[in-house]
């Protein structure tokens, strides 16, 4: 994870998908009180999310796992470790909560009370973006291999979100381009009994394609497109309780 963070198309993609949201929403008149914002990372794996949350705030992550926060620090990122059911920080710490590919696994077996920490920890007015795995009919040996516990519809996130005091502000599915390919591919994992992860990195030639399919959607979420289908879903939301 440490190697692909930085380079592999799926997390160089969908992470330009989560700035193109969350970019934009701190940009707006009613954020600009929030400079630098206060921002962290629940789940932040080895810190290749964090670098590019740095350059828009003061960022910090959490990770249940010793190596990954020994990864952020080799990044020179701020980490701690701790639960997302759990999160070591006082109510309203921060201005910026994002939570990228967590709150899905089997390790996090309350999403509702993840999300309810997250509320907690930041302030009133302030944001939070999610990313899961969307759409059960994707389900594949990359589920079972991640130790995937549930795979959302844009709606259901939505509803995770808004239920514990959370106004959503923008929501779409993304890795759009590609899900035909995606649908194809755990349709056979399923039927071939295929083991293993997706994570690793492809032929360049197929690097750059998949990159490129990403990155152009990233553009046009930034314009404001909404996609009706994909293999992720992501929202963005802001406190609205006191």
């Amino acid at each position: 994870m440490f190697e692909a963070e930085e380079a592999q198309w799926w997390y160089v993609g969908q992470r330009a998908i989560a700035l193109a949201i969350l970019e934009p929403a701190l940009a707006r008149p009613e954020a600009s009180r929030m400079t630098p914002p206060r921002i962290l990372d629940a789940g932040c794996g080895t810190g290749g999310n964090l670098v590019h949350l740095a350059r828009l705030g003061r960022a910090v992550g959490v990770d249940l796992v010793a190596l990954a926060t020994e990864g952020c620090r080799a990044r020179g990122m701020t980490a701690v470790r701790g639960s997302v059911l759990a999160l070591p920080f006082p109510d309203r710490s921060f201005d910026v909560v994002t939570s990228f590919d967590v709150i899905y696994h089997a390790w996090v077996p309350d999403d509702g009370a993840a999300v309810e920490e997250m509320v907690r920890v930041v302030r009133p007015g302030g944001f939070v973006l999610v990313r899961v795995p969307a759409l059960k009919i994707l389900w594949g040996a990359h589920d079972e291999a991640v130790q995937s516990r549930h795979r959302y519809t844009r709606t259901e996130l939505a509803c995770l979100l808004e239920t514990r005091g959370l106004a959503v502000i923008r929501s779409t599915y993304c890795n759009t381009m590609l899900f035909p390919l995606l649908l194809v591919r755990r349709t056979l994992d399923r039927i071939l009994g295929r083991e293993g992860s997706d994570v690793g990195f492809l032929p360049p030639p197929l690097e750059w394609a998949f990159r490129r399919a990403l990155l152009a959607e990233a553009a046009l979420v930034r314009r404001g497109m909404t996609w009706p289908i994909g293999a992720s879903a992501v929202a963005l939301a802001r406190r609205t309780t006191g």
